[in-house]
């Protein structure tokens, strides 16, 4: 019986024992673990109880701090934690390229507008200029204009300035009277005289020529003299096509001719001419010359000189021939004390054929002749 009791009040006591155990682990089951405090009342009056209840409304809570990561550098090398990844700073734009024609200073007083900078976009290729030019035959590019100043003064203001600079390089009008021979025949019993010279007026393509020369024996008439009036044209660099008239001074019947011809220089610095003559009686004549300067210094130079005269018909009343009426052959040494300044001495020997060296010999004039001359030559 007393067993009995032993064992009921044990289980009794094991029974009220339980709930309090099951308290205590509730309230001290961590060590060091306090109770979490209540919340407290919001500064509005507002409770959470009265919020449950739906009497308020709680204030929104401001936003938690991001938080801190407990992975420490040196314990991401050891393996126990990971560092988070960190974001990458934003790189600074670039400031936009200043538009050079448009400084800050002027857009700020409104004097100008800057340009948009361009695009980040590859740029074009440059056109291949100058000797980075491929060989071969196509046209040369266009110049570039030198155009800059009209964005400031207007294409306007700046046009009679470019007149001004084109007339005075290359668009200007010229002049030069030239006396290219002046000189006196030495021959026995026929000393005589002869002259050749011209003038010219214009610029580099256009210009007006006058030309003169004639011939004759101290103490007898001129035995003839032609006056030349031409325009001529620059049809390339070198050479120019010339038109005009001459007319024949002299004892005999006067003759006035259409003249068309070309002059120029040519590959080697030969100076040459051709002229073809219309005459008003219908009579076709022509006439061919060439010379060259060889230096032998910078002031003394010898000139070689031929000239052929032609003629399509007999003249007899002029005592000309057809066929090649005439040559002359010249060989002069000059000195140029200056350039516009050069006396000289020579040798010229002339000759006649055919139908003319009849007419000469029948007149009782020699068929050739050769004469030392000394003369000058002179321009301005």
């Amino acid at each position: 019986m007393i067993r009995v009791l032993s064992i009921g009040v044990a289980f009794g006591a094991l029974v009220v024992a339980v709930p309090a155990l099951a308290q205590a682990h509730d309230g001290h089951g961590q060590q060091g673990a306090t109770p979490a405090p209540k919340p407290a009342p919001a500064a509005s009056g507002c409770t959470p109880e009265h919020a449950a209840m739906g009497h308020c409304k709680m204030p929104e809570a401001p936003p938690a701090a991001p938080a801190q990561s407990s992975c420490t550098p040196e314990h991401a090398k050891m393996g126990h934690c990971t560092m988070p990844e960190a974001k990458p700073e934003p790189e600074p734009e670039a400031p936009a390229a200043a538009d050079p024609d448009c400084p800050p200073e002027h857009a700020k007083m409104g004097h100008c507008t800057p340009k948009a900078p361009p695009s980040e976009e590859a740029p074009p290729a440059a056109e291949a200029v100058g000797t980075a030019l491929p060989a071969g035959d196509a046209p040369a590019p266009r110049p570039v204009a030198a155009n800059y100043a009209d964005r400031i003064w207007g294409a306007g203001a700046m046009q009679p300035a470019r007149t001004q600079l084109h007339r005075e390089h290359g668009g200007g009008t010229f002049s030069q009277v030239m006396l290219d021979l002046a000189e006196v025949k030495i021959a026995k019993g026929h000393e005589g005289y002869k002259f050749e010279g011209n003038v010219w007026y214009g610029g580099d393509i256009n210009r007006f020529v006058f030309k003169a020369e004639g011939e004759g024996e101290f103490g007898e008439a001129m035995e003839g003299a032609e006056l030349t009036a031409l325009y001529s044209r620059a049809i390339d660099p070198y050479f120019n096509l010339q038109a005009g008239i001459r007319q024949d001074v002299g004892p005999g019947p006067d003759r006035t001719h259409a003249v068309i011809g070309v002059e120029g220089l040519a590959p080697y610095w030969f100076e040459v001419s051709g002229y073809l003559y219309l005459s008003t009686e219908g009579e076709v004549t022509a006439s061919i010359a060439g010379e060259y300067d060889q230096r032998l210094t910078q002031r003394l130079i010898l000139q070689p000189k031929v000239e052929f005269d032609l003629s399509a018909q007999d003249m007899p009343e002029l005592g000309i021939g057809s066929g090649l009426t005439g040559a002359e052959f010249g060989l002069r040494l000059r000195y140029e004390f200056v350039r516009e300044f050069a006396p000289y001495i020579g040798v010229v020997h002339e000759r006649k054929f055919g139908r003319t060296a009849d007419y000469a010999r029948a007149a009782g004039e020699d068929r050739a002749s050769t004469n030392f001359v000394v003369g000058v030559r002179a321009w301005f």
